[in-house]
Order: structure tokens, then C-alpha cells, then sequence
């Protein structure tokens, strides 16, 4: 006996169960980081209708990622639920910044030391090496040129007879002989200095996670970021900041409140933001209040212990 298809039975697939197979489609093709946060479906007949909202890594292209995400869901879902799916939406809500590997605290080094193993970052000197170049280019090009004019038959040129004159004319005990060979001596001792010495005396070195990795905070920007953080402890009206290698000087206006236990409670929040700086080698702070009235004067002063240990 043969049954009828109309009366089989029919196979209906609930709209939770397209969701959730649209968020696990989705998710097969979401890049690194990325995850799903929240998905619709609705189901007509045989066709299905799917929005899929979605979290992606920072950063990342995310008309590409949405264009992976929309067609796997399409695909997948249509696979499994035997539906079609004419229509799907993937709604990118959110970014998110993978958080960035922790930096191996610095430990302060002894007087002289680097602290740590490695080359410095060297200055790259565009400026002296271009200017250097530019001037033996055109030198060696005009006696070039004045070369090949007196092989071919031609005058030598005049400035070259008038150096060749002059020179001849005077000797080592001439005063214009002297100042230009002192002026030669400054200029090939500031070129060798260029060659030799590292530079960039406004960067600090940091700690890198690894030993092919070189990196250097900024004077000004650790001394902005010491600054804000002196402001921050109450009491605290005004404050300088000077950071250098060995050293963190700190001046700060005293409001309110006993200056000693200001003084204190700057040191103690300074003294645990340096290290969070990242430096390769953390200076030693030192601490210098005074009390600030409102009319913006200021009366006395407290200084902290000048060893290179403490504050």
C-alpha cells in the first residue's frame, strides 16, 4: 500500500535550531579572537531568514571577515537544515584588542651599569650623511669635469689655478692656514663622533621580551606619564617632572594636607609606576615638594635622600 506524500508527516526545523546553526557556522569562520555574540533566525516554509551579530579582533578588515562569516553561514546552514537561505546579515558590534605580552620588570642596576645585554638603538645621522655626500659629490664632480677638460686640450679652470696659487703662497705659520685647519679638525671630529656615538640621548631604553627586540620610551612621554600620575595623589596642585637615565626628578605643589605625608604618598605611587614604565634599567626617583598657597606662591620646601636607591 502506498501512502500519500501529503500524508506522510512533515519535518519542520524550529527557528532555535536554525539559530544555533547559524551561530555555529559563523563561528567556523571567524578570524583569531573573534567570537559570537548573539544570533536571530525566522523560518517561512522552507526558507529561513539569519542575522548573526559578531565580535572581530583590532585590527582586522572587517568587510572581508563579515563576507567570510555571511557565506559560510549561508552555506552551512542551508547544508544542514535543508532550508534555503536567501537572506543573511552578520552585524559586526564590537572590536576587540588582543592584550599585548607582559614586559619582564627592569631591575634597577648599579651606578654606571646599562643594565641588561644588547646594542643601543643607534641614530640613523640622515642629516650629517646626506650633507657629507652632497658636498664630495659636487667637489668630486667639478674636478672631474676640470680633469677631463685638460686632457682633452682645454685651460685648466680658474678656481682650481686660483686654490693651487693661494696655497703656494702660504704656509703652515699663515693665520687663514691655521683657522682652516682647526676648522677641518672640528669638522672630522664632529663627523667621527656621528660615526661612533649612539645618539638619541631623549630616548630610554626599554625591556624587550626578546633579544633580537630593541625598544625606547621617550623622555617627555615618561615624564607625562609620571606627571599624571603625581597629580593624581590628593594634596597634589602642581607638579614637574624630568626623567633621564639614571635619575626621576619630581617637584610637586603642595595644596592641601601635611607636605610630609604628601611627600610620602607621591613617592610611594612614583615608585610603583616606574616600573611599569618598562625601562631596561628604572632610574632612581627623587622627590621634591613645597607647600603652594592659593594665590599661586610657594613657602618652603621638603627634598628626599639623594642616594640612588631610593627616593
Amino acid at each position: 500500500m502506498t501512502v500519500p506524500a501529503a500524508g506522510r508527516g512533515t519535518t519542520t526545523v524550529a527557528p532555535r535550531a536554525v539559530r544555533r546553526i547559524a551561530e555555529r557556522a559563523a563561528a567556523e569562520a571567524l578570524p583569531d579572537g573573534g567570537s559570537v555574540i548573539r544570533g536571530s533566525a525566522a523560518v517561512r516554509g522552507a526558507s529561513a531568514r539569519i542575522a548573526v551579530g559578531v565580535r572581530l579582533p583590532y585590527p582586522v578588515r572587517a568587510d572581508e571577515a563579515a563576507r567570510r562569516i555571511r557565506e559560510r553561514a549561508e552555506t552551512r546552514t542551508a547544508a544542514l537544515t535543508g532550508l534555503s537561505v536567501p537572506r543573511a546579515e552578520v552585524r559586526v558590534d564590537a572590536l576587540s584588542v588582543a592584550a599585548p605580552p607582559p614586559v619582564p620588570e627592569a631591575e634597577p642596576g648599579p651606578p654606571g651599569d646599562e643594565g641588561g645585554s644588547g646594542p643601543r638603538i643607534r641614530a640613523q645621522r640622515r642629516v650629517p650623511a646626506a650633507v657629507l655626500a652632497a658636498v664630495g659629490a659636487a667637489a668630486c664632480g667639478l674636478l672631474l669635469v676640470d680633469v677631463i677638460a685638460v686632457r682633452f686640450g682645454g685651460a685648466p679652470a680658474g678656481w682650481r689655478t686660483a686654490v693651487v696659487d693661494w696655497a703656494a703662497a702660504r704656509g703652515p705659520a699663515d693665520t687663514a692656514v691655521r683657522i682652516a685647519g682647526v676648522g677641518a679638525a672640528l669638522v672630522g671630529a664632529w663627523l667621527l663622533g656621528c660615526a661612533l656615538l649612539p645618539g638619541l640621548r631623549r630616548r630610554l631604553r626599554m625591556a624587550a621580551p626578546a633579544p633580537e627586540v630593541r625598544a625606547a620610551l621617550d623622555r617627555t612621554a615618561a615624564a607625562r606619564i609620571l606627571r599624571e600620575r603625581a597629580l593624581g595623589v590628593p594634596g597634589v596642585v602642581q607638579a614637574r617632572v624630568s626623567v633621564r637615565r639614571r635619575r626621576a626628578r619630581v617637584r610637586a605643589g603642595v595644596g592641601y594636607g601635611r607636605p610630609e605625608e604628601v611627600r610620602a604618598e607621591v613617592v610611594r605611587v612614583l615608585g610603583a609606576s616606574l616600573p611599569e614604565l618598562g625601562l631596561r634599567r628604572t632610574p632612581a626617583l627623587r622627590v621634591r615638594v613645597r607647600r603652594v598657597d592659593r594665590g599661586g606662591a610657594e613657602d618652603g620646601i621638603q627634598d628626599g635622600p639623594r642616594n640612588s636607591g631610593e627616593a
